[in-house]
């Protein structure tokens, strides 16, 4: 047997190329995963444009200098098991290379599921390290497993955004701004936010994308980039940042004198990422989701945690599906060419917003 996997050049994102090689014999206490679907979103994106700041491409190591793998969120089966607890056939959740197959190496296997132990992924946080079955996961329907793959990460980031925001008082601000209100995390976050008595929830989009974020009904109002002189800037405000794009940060910064806090989140932007310079207003500051988790684990418990997550989980991903006009159409990508054209599509910025890209790396 053999692995196809899609190849990404660190330092240049559009390069891309598959790489099939033969499968290497499993060691003890392994097992292998037939990658069976997983999502492709501007999230992926972030993780390659950020991924030597923030380590997501010790993941899934290429051996090889300069390329790396793009991890994705989705389901796979496992189909060779030398461990004692993780039996072959067993459905898995988690975080995947963008390949056909994974070798993990289970420890700490509880029912709810287990951590990967290779060497390689000792030092990464262990929220990207856990694989859930979904025979026990709380938060899993099988009749809706795409809309998991491409928005449970997403949420649960969006979720904690809007309670790391809550917990700090909004920083004293009233007004939340979120650019790339198109996103699936900005609106994820739009949707908490807007159930908040006394918040207003601007989005910030391009005008392409104006009436796509009007009807998803969780915006107070939506701006176009270019109208931003059109929002009071003295009001205390708190800036959501999804695009990571410079230019836009700069502008901002420069016409909200009232904002309160500037919140990184995304890079959807890539073509127009850097530092942030000299600002005027706060220093903008990277929001990472495993720290709020953390926190809240620390707070409530697990399962507290657990509980508020699958609440929200279960209320916002029928609002997604629901209606004439669902926020989420899902499309389908079988195979290694139709993943890689797909990878340079969503890494372009192009396509519907509605649309939902679920991919596989197994032939069609």
């Amino acid at each position: 047997m053999s692995t196809t996997t899609l190849l990404v050049r660190q330092d240049n994102l559009a390069s891309t190329r598959l790489l099939t090689a033969d499968d290497t014999p499993l060691e003890g206490g392994q097992v292998r995963v037939r990658v069976e679907s997983f999502a492709l979103t501007a999230n992926n994106i972030t993780y390659a444009a950020l991924g030597d700041m923030l380590n997501y491409w010790q993941f899934f190591p290429t051996g090889e200098a300069g390329w790396g793998i793009v991890p994705v969120w989705g389901f796979g089966t496992v189909t060779e098991s030398l461990h004692p607890d993780v039996a072959a056939g067993e459905r898995l959740y988690g975080y995947w290379p963008m390949a056909s197959q994974a070798v993990l190496s289970p420890q700490r296997v509880n029912p709810t599921g287990f951590s990967d132990g290779a060497a390689h992924r000792a030092g990464l946080h262990a929220v990207y390290n856990h694989y859930l079955r979904t025979g026990t996961d709380g938060l899993y329907r099988a009749d809706n497993e795409d809309v998991q793959a491409l928005l449970r990460p997403l949420f649960i980031t969006s979720w904690l955004i809007d309670d790391f925001l809550a917990d700090q008082q909004f920083f004293g601000a009233q007004r939340m701004l979120l650019s790339s209100a198109s996103s699936k995390t900005a609106y994820g976050t739009a949707f908490q936010l807007a159930q908040r008595e006394g918040i207003e929830v601007i989005g910030l989009t391009s005008p392409g994308n104006v009436a796509f974020c009007e009807s998803l009904g969780c915006y107070h109002r939506v701006v176009t980039y270019d109208a931003l002189d059109s929002i009071d800037g003295a009001t205390p405000s708190v800036y959501i940042d999804f695009a990571g794009s410079v230019g836009l940060r700069q502008r901002i910064h420069a016409h909200f004198t009232g904002l309160a806090y500037s919140c990184s989140v995304g890079a959807s932007h890539v073509q127009d990422l850097g530092g942030a310079g000299q600002l005027p207003g706060p220093r903008p500051v990277m929001f990472f989701a495993p720290a709020q988790v953390k926190k809240r684990h620390a707070d409530w418990g697990a399962q507290g945690l657990n509980d508020r997550l699958v609440a929200a989980w279960n209320q916002f991903s029928t609002a997604v599906s629901a209606g004439p006009q669902p926020w989420l159409v899902v499309q389908r990508h079988a195979g290694p060419q139709a993943t890689q054209t797909l990878f340079a599509s969503v890494l372009a910025g192009s396509g519907d917003p509605r649309a939902g890209h679920i991919a596989t790396m197994l032939p069609a």
